[in-house]
């Protein structure tokens, strides 16, 4: 039996990447995003996978579009990678965020109550749901408390326990990955990684003289978001039913990598390219996330392959083709 995936915010950067892992699979893929005049499909394009996608247009927003889309595909599998997934623009649009991101998968999982029972759903959970809370070890963990900053946290603090109580309660298939921050060159500009790379590939050219950035010794735990979208379908295909850390427990600054990024294009001597805009620096500030990934490594098997230096280069090579 042909198993299918329904994926939304299939355009973005895990979308697209878990589109190509499950076509692989010999999935058919449904992408479920709004019917838009400027819709973008620039990351599917790039991996070479548009033409294998079916859409069904409709919205997070809208419950009597997520229920024809469930009852129509039945799927195999949901994916709730939608969202407005820029932390930083949560503030100037709360209201928005939480209705995407909160209410949005609650009810996807009343369709699948209601209309596809067996169908597994995972959700996109997310490090911001910590904030500035962690444990004594300095790490985030599955059973760390949850302290948001932004009101993208507190949306997606919804959307997790809201998951979390649908598989309590009704018995349905539900896994969330609380995957902590992961980059690729599929990124959006909007976000700090990808700034920096475009930024550093555009300099590299003479196109741009200086990059304009916000708190340089915030830190994070970056991966690569290919990694990380095997992990999605492993503990979603697999019916594991709980919640999973997904991150590499390393930090790194910004300012580290605003030197490997400048580094792998010749660029040496990275500060005379970067002014500190304090427009850009959050009302409440998370000075850094830490993830522990080591129930998934034993639940399953999974840890990152790929290193943030190899990750920020190719970043940096990507957007030095594209800026060409």
């Amino acid at each position: 039996m042909e198993k299918t995936a329904l994926i939304t915010g299939i355009t973005g950067q895990d979308g697209a990447y878990l589109a190509e892992l499950l076509l692989g699979k010999n999935y058919k893929v449904y992408g479920f995003l709004p019917r838009r005049v400027n819709q973008s499909y620039e990351n599917l394009e790039y991996l070479n996978v548009l033409n294998r996608i079916n859409f069904v247009f409709g919205d997070l927003t809208d419950p009597s579009s997520i229920n024809n889309a469930i009852k129509s595909i039945r799927p195999t599998e949901v994916y709730n990678l939608g969202a407005m997934s820029f932390v930083g623009h949560s503030w100037t649009q709360p209201i928005y965020t939480t209705e995407v991101n909160g209410l949005g998968a609650l009810h996807l999982l009343e369709a699948i109550k209601n209309f596809s029972p067996d169908t597994s759903f995972y959700q996109a959970s997310t490090s911001e749901m910590y904030g500035n809370n962690w444990d004594d070890d300095m790490f985030q963990r599955e059973t760390t408390n949850f302290r948001p900053r932004s009101p993208y946290g507190t949306a997606k603090v919804f959307a997790h326990n809201t998951a979390v109580n649908y598989r309590e309660s009704y018995g349905l298939n539900v896994c969330c990955g609380i995957l902590f921050n992961h980059e690729s060159p599929l990124r959006g500009l909007e976000f700090v990684t990808r700034k920096v790379t475009d930024a550093v590939s555009k300099i590299y050219y003479g196109k741009q003289t200086h990059v304009e950035l916000g708190n340089l010794q915030a830190k994070r735990d970056w991966g690569y978001a290919k990694d990380y979208v095997e992990a999605m379908y492993i503990m979603t295909s697999q019916k594991l039913n709980d919640d999973f850390v997904i991150a590499t427990g390393e930090l790194h600054s910004i300012e580290e990598l605003l030197e490997i990024a400048f580094n792998c294009a010749g660029l040496d001597d990275y500060e005379k390219y970067v002014k500190v805009n304090p427009l850009f620096i959050r009302p409440a500030e998370v000075p850094y996330l830490r993830g522990d990934r080591s129930k998934a490594e034993k639940e399953f098997g999974w840890k990152p392959r790929t290193s943030f230096s190899d990750m920020i280069g190719d970043m940096v090579m990507a957007d030095l083709k594209r800026n060409i």
